[in-house]
């Protein structure tokens, strides 16, 4: 989608603006109800009033109290004393365990508050993933006359009680003493997540079953990393279809989309998540997530705004819709808890066999190291027995390019022979391949079999909320980049790329790179007409690196570092100890004097160069 230009200071301040007041009287066709509420309504200015007597219309005619108006709220307050009920105050009520504290407002019944009660942000500030009207929820339906009510602007009453060990808060919006509109709360000890339920009881015929009732939630995902940019590639949102296939929208620009059959919703901030899961689906729901970060920046206080309005169904005029709220870390050990509500499923493992394995392999098999190494000790003894386990593979690629650089002679006299023919200087080399048993090819083959290993990795240290917060060596943090010089100057391009910082363990990881390129490819790949100039990449991608890297997590490039190293010192050993290039020629002067049977492929490869090679003969003549 075409990317959206829009004030976002003048969006936070319409949304922190209330409705004005609009307490007024219909004068529509009466029917003998009506009558009664009219009625009613005088006898409410005359301080006459009878509690029975407007016991519909208290719902039917809700008040929108701008909040700012202090006329306003006494005067619903004492109107609402004429009928007979003490009305709510404007104040929360608080739902807390060990892990988290909601704050629930009494206007609108929604969480105003929701604080982490064991982390803190990388400036020691408590993890807060509601606060100071970041996020909004409520419900939006009509009434059997047509009118539009925003549960928002209702005063819900609060009561504490107790299932069990279970905190209940059961929030009512009242019509008469049983007639209300409830949402109840139920906190468990020591669990993030809290049973949500929706229900209405005596209301049938008060709301209008013809029309959809929106659930609307909106919320802005607070900064909790060093890095907010760093922060906001891994804040997006994610939902469940109801068949267990998991979507997201787009992850560095504005996107929406219309679903259908949604099981929960995730709000996702990087290591923590805000998420709201029903125990049977949202028939549709309206998506849409906006970028508020647009580059580094130390005072950036947001990075996503995210929007849902769902639709819930009445049944036999009544609603009743059961749910969880999830504040917590996006922490797969937190997560599996939930398993019966696929939460997990809400961490970006990757695609595919990748997220498998990191979701299976490694994040098991780093949470076992970590519970009794350091953790920056765990990340580099994973690394060593990953490598140990690739090195059958390291031994592969590094024969195929010791066969390369003993058939590099005969490459080059078969250049020259035919250097005025292309097509039969690819034959020959072909055949020289073919014979020796080497392929320019069969290196790549082993570096393939390692990218699910590589590309598992690159997604488990940005995600692996283990490693958040922990330090090693000068890194304070192993999940944020580490700093060994910073600048407050903002400098084009270089602030944009590279960032207002200098890490240390990307510039390690990028020379070790650089040393492992220079004994594989920079010596030993001939370079031929039409292939990439292999020592421009040797040069290339440790300088990618060093740029990309340098606001990544530290644990990665350490990773990389050490990955880099050990594999050296692996090829170190093959070429020095297990590799003999003397047996490598002579075994290839022993293939070459055996007959070659070829295969279907490099029969079919061989006849159309012939072919090919005829033609081009031809057109001479």
């Amino acid at each position: 989608m075409e990317e959206k230009k829009i004030d976002i200071n003048s969006i936070i301040g319409f949304m922190l603006i209330f409705g004005i007041l609009i307490y007024m009287f219909y004068q529509n066709q009466p029917t003998p109800e009506e009558l009664e509420a009219e009625k009613a309504k005088q006898e409410q200015v005359e301080a006459e009033s009878k509690p029975e007597e407007v016991q519909a219309p208290a719902v039917a005619e809700p008040a929108r109290i701008d909040m700012q108006d202090s006329t306003a709220v006494a005067s619903y307050k004492n109107s609402m004393g004429a009928f007979g009920y003490t009305a709510p105050s404007d104040g929360t009520t608080q739902l807390e365990n060990d892990l988290v504290l909601l704050e629930i407002s009494n206007k609108g019944g929604q969480i105003v508050e929701a604080r982490m009660k064991q982390f803190k942000t990388y400036d020691s500030v408590p993890v807060y993933l509601v606060k100071d009207g970041n996020a909004s929820f409520g419900l939006n339906f009509h009434t059997s006359d047509n009118r539009v009510l925003d549960t928002q602007d209702l005063f819900f009453e609060p009561s504490i009680t107790k299932n069990g060990e279970n905190q209940v808060l059961s929030m009512k919006a009242k019509v008469g003493p049983d007639r209300f509109l409830e949402y109840r709360y139920e906190m468990k000890p020591d669990e993030y997540l809290v049973d949500f339920t929706i229900r209405s009881q005596g209301l049938n015929g008060v709301l209008n079953g013809n029309q959809p009732i929106k659930l609307e939630w909106k919320l802005k995902g607070i900064r909790h990393n060093k890095s907010v940019k760093y922060e906001n590639r891994y804040t997006r949102l994610t939902y469940n279809h109801d068949d267990g296939k998991i979507s997201k929208l787009a992850e560095g620009s504005d996107d929406e989309e219309t679903e259908e059959d949604v099981k929960w919703l995730s709000y996702r901030q990087h290591f923590f998540s805000s998420i709201l899961a029903t125990n049977t689906h949202f028939e549709t729901a309206d998506l849409s997530s906006k970028n508020l970060v647009e580059e580094e920046s130390k005072t950036a206080g947001f990075t996503k705004e995210y929007a849902s309005i769902a639709s819930l169904k009445l049944q036999e005029g009544e609603l009743s819709q059961s749910m969880h709220w999830y504040y917590g870390p996006t922490d797969v050990a937190v997560l599996d808890n939930y398993e019966q509500l696929g939460l997990a499923d809400s961490i970006p493992f990757g695609w595919g066999i990748f997220g498998w394995i990191n979701r299976y392999v490694f994040t098991p098999f780093y949470t076992f190291l970590s519970s009794f190494l350091p953790y920056g000790i765990a990340i580099v003894v994973m690394t060593i027995l990953v490598r140990v386990a690739m090195s059958p593979v390291t031994y592969k690629s590094y024969l195929s390019q010791a066969k390369m650089k003993i058939l590099k002679p005969e490459i080059a006299e078969l250049g020259e022979k035919y250097k005025d023919n292309a097509m039969k200087k690819q034959q020959e080399t072909m055949k020289l391949y073919n014979k020796a048993g080497a392929s320019p090819m069969s290196g790549c083959v082993p570096a393939l079999l390692q990218m699910p290993i590589f590309y598992a990795l690159f997604m488990f240290f940005p995600t692996s909320f283990a490693l958040r917060q922990k330090s090693f060596l000068w890194a304070e943090d192993l999940s944020s980049y580490d700093t060994i010089f910073e600048w407050t100057t903002h400098i084009p391009l270089i602030s944009s790329l590279y960032g207002n910082h200098v890490s240390l363990f990307p510039i390690l990881a990028s020379i070790a790179i650089f040393f492992y390129m220079m004994m594989t490819t920079g010596q030993n790949m001939p370079t031929q007409p039409g292939m990439p100039n292999m020592k421009f990449i040797m040069y290339l991608m440790p300088f990618m690196m060093l740029i990309f890297f340098n606001n990544y997590a530290s644990g990665l490039s350490l990773y990389y570092f050490v990955s880099n190293l050990i594999t050296i010192g692996i090829m170190l050993v093959i070429k020095n100890f297990i590799l003999d290039d003397e047996k490598i020629h002579a075994q290839i002067q022993e293939n070459k004097a055996k007959p070659k049977k070829e295969n279907k492929f490099q029969r079919k490869m061989r006849e159309m160069m012939e072919q090919a090679e005829e033609q081009k003969k031809t057109g001479r003549r």
